[in-house]
C-alpha cells in the first residue's frame, strides 16, 4: 500500500515504513506529524482525490535534519573584471513514515 501526498507544496510517493527527504520542517527529532492531504491511495483498489481523499491521513515521525552538500556559485563577465562566488547548503529534514490510513 502506498500513498501520494502533498507536503510543503512538493508531491511524495509514501510508503509504510520508508524515510522521504523533505523541506525542512520545523519541529524537534522524535516529534509526530500527521498529513492529511494525500492525493491518492492505492492499495486493494486506487483511490483518486478530488483533490484530496476524505479521510486519508499520513502519519510520519520526524528522523533528522540535515543539510546537503555545498553548491558553489560562481558568476563571471569576461573582460570587465567581475567574478562573484557563493556558496549554498540546502536544509532538510528526514520523516519516517509511520503509518497509512486509508478511509
Amino acid at each position: 500500500m502506498y500513498a501520494l501526498m502533498e507536503f510543503q507544496g512538493k508531491q511524495y510517493r509514501a510508503e509504510k515504513g520508508a524515510v522521504l527527504e523533505v523541506d525542512r520542517v520545523d519541529a524537534e527529532p522524535g516529534s509526530e506529524l500527521s498529513i492529511d492531504s494525500v492525493l491518492l491511495l492505492s492499495g486493494d483498489k486506487v483511490t483518486i482525490g478530488q483533490p484530496y481523499v476524505k479521510g486519508a491521513k499520513v502519519e510520519a515521525v520526524v528522523e533528522a535534519h540535515k543539510r546537503t552538500k555545498k553548491i558553489i556559485v560562481f558568476k563571471y563577465k569576461p573582460k570587465k573584471d567581475y567574478r562573484r562566488t557563493q556558496g549554498h547548503r540546502q536544509h532538510y529534514s528526514l520523516i519516517k513514515i509511520r503509518d497509512i490510513i486509508g478511509s
